[in-house]
């Protein structure tokens, strides 16, 4: 057994109950590859092997690597930090479909979706665990106090649902808040444009989420000599769909002269 790290955002998953509706939740055929992240000591390992042909772990933590090792022969336990990973690569890996599940740090949830939006092409599934609040943004309709840049660009590079919450106390040690598991389905043709052109509008549309997107994209339509149509600038953010800000970025970026 080897003590969690707080500077890793260790805690970990304890209840046998939760972890094989985890599992259970993967929609994947036998033959898929699955693809986990941050397994520390392996609570969801055991169970992935035996319903999936491939399975590989990818660890940051030398100890849990080497306490995989003993406790698993014939892992695929990597040293790779999930940030740098080449999803393509590991698509490429195996002739069958890749899946990705992990239960994510806290402190990194946000930049760990950002990447497997940006991989979505090389993706079929991902089933995340994250904090219960973080789980609610990526969900979250226009018009809620949770809609934001998260649930804008989530839900336009994939179909997330929220399948069912998890309670702190199955943790050691017990965080200090829930958590929930989240399913990304790529199944969805994405927006045919650059996802950062998108990311880009969105962060200023809702950094100035009270005010009107003709005040909010000021600077925008300022520096390109045109107005937002009606429609559009009367709106406040959290009052556009995601697909509308798709539309607004192709407007914004048609009449790019820079």
């Amino acid at each position: 057994m080897i003590k969690p790290k707080k500077s890793l955002g260790q805690n970990f998953l304890q209840d046998p109950n939760t972890i094989r509706k985890i599992v259970a939740a993967v929609p994947a055929p036998e033959d898929a590859h699955v693809v986990e992240i941050g397994p520390g000591l392996g609570a969801l390992t055991g169970l992935l092997r035996e319903r999936f042909r491939h399975v590989t772990a990818l660890e940051v933590d030398y100890r849990a690597i080497r306490y995989l090792r003993e406790q698993h022969p014939g892992l695929d336990v990597r040293h790779q930090d999930v940030l740098t990973t080449d999803w393509a690569a590991l698509r490429g890996e195996h002739d069958a479909p890749l899946h990705v599940i992990g239960n994510l740090p806290y402190y990194i949830t946000t930049p760990i979706l950002f990447g497997l939006l940006d991989a979505h092409q090389h993706l079929e599934s991902a089933i995340l665990m994250m904090q219960k609040e973080v789980a609610d943004r990526l969900v979250a309709p226009p018009r809620t106090k949770t809609y934001g840049t998260l649930s804008v660009q989530t839900q336009l590079w994939s179909r997330p649902k929220l399948l069912f919450k998890v309670s702190r106390n199955v943790f050691f040690p017990k965080p200090g808040v829930d958590s929930a598991i989240v399913r990304l389905t790529f199944d969805q043709a994405p927006p045919d444009i650059a996802r950062e052109a998108v990311s880009e509008v969105v962060r200023a549309a809702f950094n100035q989420r009270r005010k009107t997107l003709h005040n909010s994209l000021g600077a925008w339509t300022r520096e390109r000599g045109i107005r937002l149509p009606d429609a559009w600038e009367k709106l406040r953010a959290d009052a556009v769909p995601a697909d509308l800000f798709v539309e607004i970025t192709r407007y914004l970026t048609a009449h790019d002269g820079r």
